[in-house]
């Protein structure tokens, strides 16, 4: 099992670029907001940019050493990489857009994809879910041994969306490939990948399972990622944890012990509506919509996600909020990144 092991530093306009990390054939989601540099990290693995330092190996092969000066070309690489915009020859058919990579017809791959009957088709007129399966195809026809995907739904509706990242999701499965899938969406991470790493200004915050960022995120970055409320906060030290004081009024009650400045993280499904009088949180309901069989509840501080109940859940109104003491996470208010010395370590600097 061939395993790609990626540790580079490279200087971006604000910060630079410091990752180490490793995969075997498993997908790892690059999560993060724009400018984090997840396409950079996309781009030196595929020999497209030339980092400040680095190595990256896959199993015994070196495609990058800048102390001993190796640097594989490109094409050299073996990787199947499908940047934001597809990358697709709009002059050329379909399948002559595949047998470029491949340097043969590989009518078997447009098959695989479901795009067989577009094989004399252009790329302007595809759909975006269309042009999407064609670069993957394109992507496939090389034999890689690396995948890059960088925001493969970007250009796509909800709809087409949700049935294309199921079908790559099967691919995936399949094709049992060190693969790294850049993303803003934490839900198509989630999806697709058995780890996601969260990357911001050039720096992993955390690296770990869907489960586990959505239990234990170790930065407020990550927790706003996984769509938690996150909140400024002050902490006081109890007996049984703390009593934690919310920016702009109200308190909760938190299992971890801390003191001072802190932000807190709160999923909307673990939030309970209550009347104003039985909690000492409270907010305003900005607007109201039915989402799942429940109601997702939007406030001037948080959201919430509850099913329809006897509480008066009208837009305008004021409503009290209470949560578990064990689902009120508690994050310093500088939190440093976590590091799985195993897998990942992440620094970021300006300049």
């Amino acid at each position: 099992m061939a395993q790609l092991d990626i540790d580079i530093a490279l200087a971006r306009r604000s910060f630079e670029l410091v990752v180490a990390l490793g995969l075997d054939a498993e997908t790892i989601a690059v999560v993060g907001r724009s400018g984090a540099g997840k396409s950079s990290l996309l781009r030196t693995i595929a020999g497209l940019e030339r980092p400040r330092r680095g190595r990256i190996t896959l199993a015994q092969e070196v495609w990058l050493d800048t102390e001993h000066d190796v640097r594989l070309d490109p094409e050299d690489r073996r990787v199947g990489y499908v940047p934001q915009d597809y990358g697709l020859f709009p002059h050329l058919t379909v399948a002559a857009n595949v047998r470029f990579a491949a340097r043969r017809n590989r009518p078997d791959l447009l098959e695989r994809l479901g795009v067989a009957h577009l094989a004399g088709a252009r790329p302007p007129q595809l759909s975006g879910g269309e042009r999407q399966r064609v670069a993957l195809a394109r992507a496939l026809a090389r034999g890689p041994r690396v995948l890059l995907l960088d925001e493969p739904f970007a250009a796509l509706d909800a709809t087409t969306r949700a049935q294309v990242r199921d079908e790559l999701a099967q691919e995936l499965n399949e094709l049992e490939l060190p693969t790294l899938l850049v993303t803003h969406s934490f839900d198509d991470a989630c999806a697709l990948a058995r780890r996601i790493a969260v990357l911001d200004s050039g720096r992993l915050e955390q690296l770990g399972s869907p489960a586990e960022l959505l239990s234990a995120p170790a930065t407020a970055t990550v927790a706003a990622l996984t769509g938690a409320n996150v909140v400024d906060a002050t902490a006081t030290r109890t007996a049984g944890g703390s009593i934690v004081r919310l920016e702009g009024g109200g308190e909760l009650t938190s299992s971890t012990p801390a003191d001072g400045p802190v932000k807190i993280a709160i999923h909307a499904w673990e939030l309970e509506v209550t009347e104003p009088a039985a909690s000492a949180l409270t907010d305003r309901i900005l607007s109201v919509r039915p989402q799942g069989g429940g109601l997702l509840i939007k406030l001037t501080r948080f959201n919430v996600q509850t099913r329809p109940q006897d509480t008066a859940i009208i837009e305008g109104s004021t409503v009290g909020l209470r949560a578990a003491p064990t689902d009120v996470r508690i994050l310093s208010a500088d939190t440093a990144p976590a590091c799985d010395s195993g897998h990942l370590e992440g620094t970021a600097t300006s300049g």
